[in-house]
């Protein structure tokens, strides 16, 4: 068709075309969309989701209370005192001389209170080989780790007068501080590598700085826009620090991805002869309408993780969401505006030997980015596709096979760090030597006169019980808040960190304990909390929500693709292909980190579950991100259908001009989730390499074998639509002719020729 104008309808190819024409005011636009929601959010500042909000249930109960209370509960921490041969004992001389030192070491800080001696309370192990000293940190709880050094330097100056004794302390403050020392930087490098490998990438992809740019500048200031809007939205519903990381990750991938698109394609159009305008309209009808519905149906995926009812999830899927649609609107608005100010100068800064001019095969143009492995895939592929499709999902589901026995608890201290800092070791002495003890339940009792006869009498059988019913090995402590009428209840449970053992005892303390001693006082409040029942009340309410989200997101990405495609049939394999991709992704988590099997190429031995949060996050992330390759492929296809190609021909034309950008794309989404693989954190590594297996597989097995060989058998069909959907809304994007044989009217397939305007 050459320059010839062509008219095109629908959002994407509108906004482009109008973008193009005001470029300056489009770009202005952005930029002071930009500047206004991140000066705003800043102004307005950002509500973090609060302790009582986290869950729902007994946790945020107890949460609750605490808060209306008006209570400050500091960070406890503990020192653990034991003898390293099995001759002392808590009661020799030399043991008890090491005590006293602590205590006053500690005392001298003065960044303590309430140092109490294992004599007193009872914290001496059933074996008398170890004792823990216990206190509370001075000052709000979340700060404690940066006033606890003093503290830990005390603790270990007492160490090197007690070599025949171990003495090491932990609690939430040392933790925090740990953590912080040993992992603070984690993220931050994480999040400050993933930019320059996915411009490395791009410069790879494009051989030219500015194009390779273009898509980095675009997901930095969407990203930068949405930190703003998170800012703003918290006052509805809060936000948090694993949101903003989630935001950054997802912001990135789809930003530089919708990007890819649009820029190859306007390429492509430049390259086969089309005059800049029109190769910027063509994109926009195309490129940009994929973007659109992968951007639509990425946010439906994303809206998922509302409709779990925890506050942690919903601050993720709003974020996501939220970076998704700025980037979306992104693309197909300034990068059109962009693109025409700059012209030709977006090959400026070109890398001879990477540009595609000297990639592109001798005596090709517009078909010149076509792929030479891909070609030979797709002969193979579309020669034999019963053959390759029962090969594919034979090989996909036999990866998927170890999803079946899918082991999902949130992972303990040593599970998650590893024995390498010693604090761990110390975490897992003290479980050793007292059971629950670095972990104890945590009984919020709310009474209106706290000191009344029968709430005292209540609260010493629930101490007596709890022991004498086999939940707990004590001591139990009381701490009694007369003013506020709140008392806090500290059950050490059986089991320690072996979690399936405490939780056994937890619903023992809930379901016996509580309801024949509290719960027989009227007026009286006592939800459990603690690590233990926290994690309970999260399963439980994850568990719960799981058939929702699932439901929600597989029926409406099928109504997306369905009016986006209008073919029933093209929708109902989207969803079969992304699900396959989904398990795949379950199988190779399950093979690696629970059982084992290569797990130490990734670092991860020993971990023998999977996080309980990881599986829904995944199937609502990768749903959404596999998307981008399907739309993006399915579309070009549809394409070349719609101007005359028969239906094998446009499988091969669609995937092959693909091939390039969705292998870039792909590329740039497993390197910055590798990345995240690479963290010391068990669960963070497990969630990066989960994220980057899954587009791994997505963008080579699934769309490269699987989907052309279902559409390759499907042949005709892959286009049916009920006569009785006809009346469904029209989503679909005009595509105009290209020059060759084939194209005339009368090889334009019947049932899609409607659809076709020049």
């Amino acid at each position: 068709m050459g320059n010839g104008e062509v008219r095109v309808r629908g959002v994407a190819a509108r906004a482009g075309g109008w973008s193009a024409q005001h470029r300056w005011a489009a770009v202005g636009i952005w930029l002071l969309f930009v500047v206004l929601t991140m000066g705003i959010g800043s102004a307005m500042g950002s509500v973090e989701v609060k302790d009582s909000d986290q869950l729902k249930g007994e946790t945020s109960a107890a949460a609750h209370i605490v808060e209306e209370a008006g209570i400050e509960e500091p960070a406890g921490e503990t020192v653990l005192i034991q003898a390293k041969d099995n001759r002392t004992r808590a009661t020799d001389p030399a043991f008890r001389a090491a005590v006293d030192d602590v205590m006053k070491a500690v005392g001298k800080t003065g960044e303590v209170a309430d140092v109490t001696s294992p004599y007193d309370t009872g914290t001496i192990s059933e074996d008398g080989r170890s004792a823990l000293v216990q206190f509370d940190v001075r000052g709000a709880s979340d700060t404690a780790g940066e006033r606890i050094e003093p503290v830990l330097k005390a603790v270990a100056d007492v160490q090197k007068e007690h070599g025949t004794l171990r003495i090491e302390e932990i609690g939430g403050a040392s933790m925090m501080k740990t953590f912080d020392d040993a992992f603070g930087d984690d993220f931050q490098k994480a999040e400050y590598s993933a930019v320059p490998v996915a411009l490395g990438i791009l410069l790879i992809a494009f051989g030219a700085v500015v194009a390779a740019l273009l898509p980095v500048a675009l997901a930095i200031t969407a990203i930068i826009a949405t930190m703003g809007l998170m800012a703003i939205v918290s006052h509805v519903i809060p936000m948090s620090d694993t949101a903003n990381s989630v935001m950054l990750l997802v912001g990135l991938a789809v930003g530089v991805d919708y990007c890819l698109f649009y820029l190859r394609r306007e390429r492509e159009e430049r390259a086969a002869g089309r005059d800049a305008r029109t190769a910027l309209r063509v994109a926009a009808a195309t490129s940009g309408r994929a973007i659109i519905v992968s951007g639509v149906t990425v946010c439906v995926a994303m809206a998922g993780m509302l409709f779990t009812g925890l506050a942690e999830f919903e601050a993720m899927g709003l974020a996501s969401l939220m970076v998704v649609a700025v980037a979306m609107v992104g693309s197909v608005t300034v990068l059109p505006a962009l693109l025409s100010l700059l012209g030709g100068r977006v090959e400026k800064g070109r890398i001879p030997f990477l540009h595609p001019d000297k990639r592109r095969k001798n005596g090709r143009s517009g078909s010149g980015a076509e792929s030479r492995f891909w070609n030979a895939v797709l002969r193979v592929v579309l020669a034999k596709p019963a053959l390759s499709l029962v090969v594919a999902t034979g090989a996909l589901l036999a990866v998927a096979a170890p999803a079946l026995g899918m082991k999902t608890q949130n992972l303990t201290l040593d599970q998650e760090f590893g024995d390498s800092l010693p604090i761990v070791q110390t975490y897992n002495r003290v479980n050793e030597a007292f059971p629950g003890g670095s972990e104890p339940a945590e009984v919020v009792v709310k009474a209106k006169d706290i000191d009344a006869p029968e709430v005292r009498a209540a609260l010493a059988d629930f101490k007596a019980e709890a022991v004498a019913s086999g939940a707990s090995r004590g001591p139990v402590e009381i701490k009694v808040h007369d003013e506020r009428n709140v008392a806090f209840v500290y059950v050490p449970l059986v089991g320690g960190s072996d979690q399936d053992k405490a939780g056994a005892s937890l619903d023992k303390l809930r379901d016996e304990v509580r309801p024949a001693t509290l719960g027989k006082v009227e007026g009286v409040e006592a939800p459990v909390t603690g690590q233990v029942a926290g994690n309970q009340d999260f399963n439980d309410q994850l568990v719960g929500s799981v058939v929702p989200v699932f439901a929600f997101v597989v029926v409406f990405a099928f109504l997306l693709m369905l009016l986006s495609f209008r073919s029933l049939t093209i929708a109902a394999t989207s969803i079969v292909l992304n699900l396959l991709s989904v398990g795949a992704a379950y199988g190779i988590l399950v093979a690696v980190f629970q059982h084992g099997w290569g797990a130490s190429l990734v670092g991860a031995e020993g971990v023998g579950a999977i996080i309980t949060w990881l599986p829904l996050f995944l199937f609502v992330i990768l749903f959404g991100l596999s998307m981008d390759y399907h739309v993006f492929v399915v579309s070009r296809i549809r394409e070349a259908r719609l101007r005359g190609r028969t239906t094998k021909e446009a499988i091969r034309h669609g995937v092959v001009t693909t091939a390039g950008v969705v292998t870039s794309a792909a590329v740039i989404m497993v390197a910055v989730f590798a990345i995240f693989g690479t963290l010391s954190m068990q669960s963070m590594k497990q969630m990066g390499v989960g994220l980057a297996a899954a587009v791994l597989i997505d963008a080579t097995v699934i769309r490269g074998v699987l989907l052309p060989a279902v559409m390759a058998l499907l042949g005709e069909r892959n286009w049916y639509l009920p006569t009785w959907l006809n009346r469904l809304p029209d989503l679909t994007h005009d595509e105009s002719p290209e020059p060759g044989p084939g194209t005339g009217p009368e090889s334009t397939p019947p049932a899609l020729d409607q659809r076709v305007r020049v």
